[in-house]
């Protein structure tokens, strides 16, 4: 069966997707990819069983993590008896730890709101292992997706089996006992030494690096220098992966070998130290998998050799143990980059690399093969890729390799034999770390090498897929000048055809982004006829303390807007209209100014306009933004329709809500009514001056405020569907019942509810859907 391990591999992973994505598709997958087998890879009746055996364990496997993908537990229990199984976070006052609660035999996610700053200090740096907790907290769900293309967190814990958040009061060391510690758990305990005695013994850069290559932890990484190595595609390098692995294991062997130790006590006490070390790191997909390769070389090589086991036969049997044993793994973004990388390396280098003997050129045409596997996965998992990583692949690759790794390595055994590291070599490497970091964020800034696709649906991965492959078809047949020209034309189309989808793509939106309470809501006609936002959104800021701020506050645009445009492709906005000046509307334009282009920002004609509409305003002067007030009147028109000001009267010196920009739009076949935070004195003034006004579609004014959509508009303007953007058990009672009975006659859609909301068109019809639920109109 040698050689035969990689389409082994595939079956299992064509088994385990059955059960997990749509039966009937992959179920036909594997149908073809069987007579594939037969009729081209003259598999043997015995192998095709062999085959379709490993799908169906591989299936009942999937089957099983399904079945058993949910809690167990009742939202009314609130005593929980929790042995900590992973390392603290504290980010500001809050503090995350992951327990296992033993009466009920599940994980749990544990929340717990700092009280003081000198607590804050105590729980960074105490050791939860080891302990028993009692601790009592109200049960509440993980947030799920409520907008396209977005972090869904509710599947990212399931996959890690953690279903429920515990929301505690009191400190969670408060009620304890001491319990014996596993061998798992002293590992752990270990980590988390390691990891505070790099933060206490060395600067904040070297620690967060050293705290990244050693024990895999990235926690104490500015997010900043984080964003900018992920969008340089170079994240990578902070993981620990087969290279790391390989160089230090490699060296460990050396080194005993050096001192006089046989090569079969070097070969068992790695198969011993293997393991240890993956929990040491983390246990990261890219961990799991370098680890798991080099332990079932190492068995082969020291109880079976008489068994050859190639390197494609080796991660594609990592892949099978590895996916056999935690099946929804294949859900992760890491596990998909570090197989999908490492296969197509592995299977380059028997036919496509011996051709490049040079290192510059062998690295180069590695980190191609690297970034062309990775590709559709990229893009389905972030929406874009860096054309630049390549280059920064080859610089930073060696760094880290020889100076990095090594280096840091050498500090941290300075510092615990001597617990005292000279200050000539702490002062290189923080000169060597600051210097890669501003490096690295000059290339992350290089916005032209940034490629947006938006996220690829099911046809476009599969087209992904295909092309890929036939690229490494031909490079591996040879790239003569045929060939050259065919890889060319194809290289073009891989990087290109998403793009000309999105914009030949006959349907156009309209959608009310769930932004919290807030409001954002994107129109986008087909074939470039217009892309507008009205409004961006914004987080509420109310002053704390220092020590309570986070390393990275949530911020709507950034978090919410940016991620969603980005999403369906989209990197040019036509307008972005800015209905009045408060945050929870406008205080997202920033981070869309900073990722988005944007060709002119439209704001009310305002007598007094807001601090932050005078900031946007400096900002777009900055980048060359036109900025045009508008009022009542004013217009603008594409060829597919119209839209039409009503509101603020010009030079408005009113309250600022009433003086929101109003706008009544022909879109997809439907009048709709656009008013911001409009009060029912604005909405007056529009009736008494449009008293024949008919709308489709009402945007309903400030969240479902009492104050706006007075029974006397809505009357009048006679909307059959009515739009209400509105945060999840907000502090304010949005929407009033008072509002929902005056629109009881429409079909409401509340974002609070249903997530975003989409219509969706084709020339003059269309249909209105959520991401929660769907309704066809």
């Amino acid at each position: 069966m040698n050689d035969k391990y990689f389409y082994f591999a595939i079956a299992a992973l064509f088994g385990v997707s059955t059960s997990l994505f749509s039966f009937l598709s992959f179920f036909l997958f594997t149908i073809i990819y069987l007579f594939l087998l037969y009729r081209y890879k003259k598999f043997t009746n015995s192998q095709l069983v062999f085959v379709i055996c490993i799908f169906i364990t591989f299936f009942l496997t999937g089957q099983h993590a399904v079945t058993n993908n949910k809690t167990k537990l009742s939202d009314s229990i609130s005593t929980f008896y929790l042995q900590y199984t992973e390392n603290t976070k504290v980010d500001g006052d809050l503090l995350q730890v992951t327990a296992l609660d033993r009466k009920n035999k599940e994980k749990l996610l544990i929340r717990y709101k700092i009280k003081s700053e000198e607590e804050k200090e105590e729980l960074k740096d105490t050791n939860f292992y080891g302990r028993l907790c009692q601790v009592t907290g109200q049960l509440t769900d993980p947030s799920i997706a409520k907008n396209p293309n977005a972090f869904n967190y509710s599947k990212y814990l399931a996959s890690k089996q953690v279903y429920k958040i515990v929301e505690i009061e009191n400190h969670p060391l408060k009620k304890c006992s001491v319990v014996k510690s596993t061998p798992l758990t002293k590992i752990k305990e270990l980590r988390f030494k390691g990891i505070h005695y790099l933060e206490k013994s060395f600067p904040p850069e070297i620690a967060a690096l050293s705290a990244a290559l050693i024990f895999g932890d990235r926690s104490m990484f500015n997010p900043d220098i984080l964003m900018d190595y992920q969008r340089t595609g170079i994240v990578h390098l902070l993981a620990i992966s087969g290279l790391h692995v390989s160089l230090l294991i490699g060296m460990v062997f050396y080194l005993g070998i050096r001192i006089g130790l046989t090569r079969q006590f070097m070969m068992d006490f790695l198969l011993v130290i293997l393991p240890i070390y993956a929990i040491l790191t983390g246990t990261s997909p890219s961990v799991i998998r370098a680890v798991l390769m080099l332990f079932l070389v190492l068995f082969i090589l020291r109880w079976k050799k008489q068994l050859k086991l190639s390197p494609v036969d080796a991660i594609s049997l990592t892949l099978m143990i590895y996916v056999f044993f935690t099946p929804l793994i294949i859900l992760d973004a890491g596990f998909q980059l570090s197989f999908s990388v490492s296969f197509a390396i592995i299977l380059s280098s028997s036919s496509i690399l011996p051709r490049y003997p040079l290192i510059i050129s062998a690295m180069v045409v590695t980190s191609i093969i690297a970034q062309l596997a990775a590709l559709p996965i990229l893009l389905y998992h972030f929406f874009e890729i860096s054309f630049i990583s390549v280059a920064a692949n080859l610089l930073y690759i060696p760094l880290f390799s020889f100076v990095f790794l090594p280096g840091l390595y050498l500090l941290f055994f300075i510092q615990l034999v001597f617990d005292n590291t000279p200050s000539i070599l702490i002062n290189l490497f923080m000169k060597i770390i600051t210097l890669a970091n501003g490096l690295i964020d000059q290339l992350a800034d290089i916005s032209f090498a940034q490629l947006v696709t938006g996220r690829p649906n099911w046809l476009n991965f599969i087209i992904y897929l295909l092309i890929i492959h036939i690229i490494f078809l031909l490079w591996e047949a040879g790239l003569q000048q045929k060939r050259q020209q065919k890889v060319i034309l194809l290289a073009i189309v891989l990087f290109t055809f998403q793009n000309v989808w999105n914009w030949v793509n006959p349907f156009g939106e309209v959608t009310m982004i769930d932004v919290g309470q807030g409001d954002s809501i994107l129109i986008h006609y087909p074939f470039g006829h217009g892309t507008y936002l009205i409004d961006t959104g914004g987080t509420i800021r109310f002053e704390e303390e220092e020590w309570k701020k986070s390393e990275k506050p949530f911020e709507v645009g950034r978090d919410v807007v940016v991620p969603f445009l980005k999403g369906k492709g989209i990197t040019k906005l036509d307008k972005l209209i800015l209905t009045h000046g408060d945050s929870d509307h406008i205080g997202g334009t920033f981070s869309i100014l900073k990722e988005i282009e944007v060709k002119q920002i439209i704001m009310p004609s305002v007598a007094e306009p807001s601090k932050t509409e005078l900031e946007i305003i400096q900002e777009a002067n900055k980048k060359g933004i036109q900025v045009v007030k508008v009022a009542e009147g004013s217009r603008w028109k594409n060829k597919k329709g119209q839209f039409y000001i009503l509101s603020p009267e010009k030079n408005y010196q009113g309250e600022r809500n009433s003086g929101s920009i109003a706008i009544m739009a022909n879109i997809g076949g439907l009048k709709w009514f656009f008013g911001g935070d409009l009060d029912q004195e604005g909405e007056e003034r529009i009736i008494k001056k449009h008293p024949n006004l008919n709308i489709d579609v009402l945007k309903a004014g400030h969240h479902g405020s009492k104050t706006s959509s007075s029974e006397i508009f809505v009357n009048n303007i006679k909307p059959s569907i009515s739009l209400i953007s509105v945060g999840e058990r907000n502090r304010y009672g949005h929407p009033h019942s008072e509002v929902l009975e005056q629109l009881s006659n429409t079909t409401i859609f509340r974002t609070d509810i249903h997530g975003a909301i989409t219509y969706r068109f084709y020339h003059e019809s269309g249909t209105f859907s959520s991401i929660l639920h769907k309704i066809k109109q």
